[in-house]
């Protein structure tokens, strides 16, 4: 629908090690390709020491916000994966792009955060906080859910059949 203009952007820390979820992502990379210019960012993580303080968690967070930060856009859209943030149906996701789309948005961001979560300075910068449950997901299989969710919305939002 919007495939000339809309980018689509995925900034996430960490290498996908695991092939099954390089398989997954690579399937739905390619078919959002019929749809949207999509980029996947992947930033250095850092690692997360067993029991770590509120204090070493918030330095964590903070070193991979910075780097997050560096490739997070002006003039993009950006929805952060929160788990404080608004759950949407896939139907609501659609309409969002959608609208995105027809008010004149060239280029969405979509920042997951890594295994403890995003620094506020990103969520801060949110133009929306996004959340897909109550629960908390690996965040390498965040990627997987949250591509098949772009792809499923592109093909909502195209009239074309998909599962209910």
């Amino acid at each position: 629908m919007f495939k000339d203009f809309m980018q689509i952007d995925i900034i996430a820390p960490g290498r996908v090690k695991e092939r099954y979820l390089r398989d997954a992502i690579d399937e739905y990379s390619k078919r959002l390709s019929r749809y949207c210019k999509l980029n996947i960012i992947e930033v250095a993580d850092e690692k997360t020491p067993e029991h770590a303080s509120e204090g070493v968690e918030r330095q964590i967070k903070a070193k991979e916000g910075e780097r997050i930060a560096k490739h997070v856009r002006d003039n993009a859209y950006v929805i952060a994966l929160a788990i404080d943030g608004k759950q949407l149906s896939s139907e609501q996701l659609a309409a969002k792009i959608n609208d995105l789309g027809l008010r004149g948005t060239s280029h969405i961001q979509l920042v997951i955060g890594g295994s403890i979560g995003l620094d506020d300075a990103i969520l801060r910068r949110a133009d929306f906080k996004l959340s897909f449950s109550k629960m908390t997901f690996p965040h390498q299989l965040m990627r997987v859910i949250l591509l098949e969710q772009i792809y499923r919305a592109y093909k909502i939002n195209a009239g074309e059949p998909y599962h209910k």
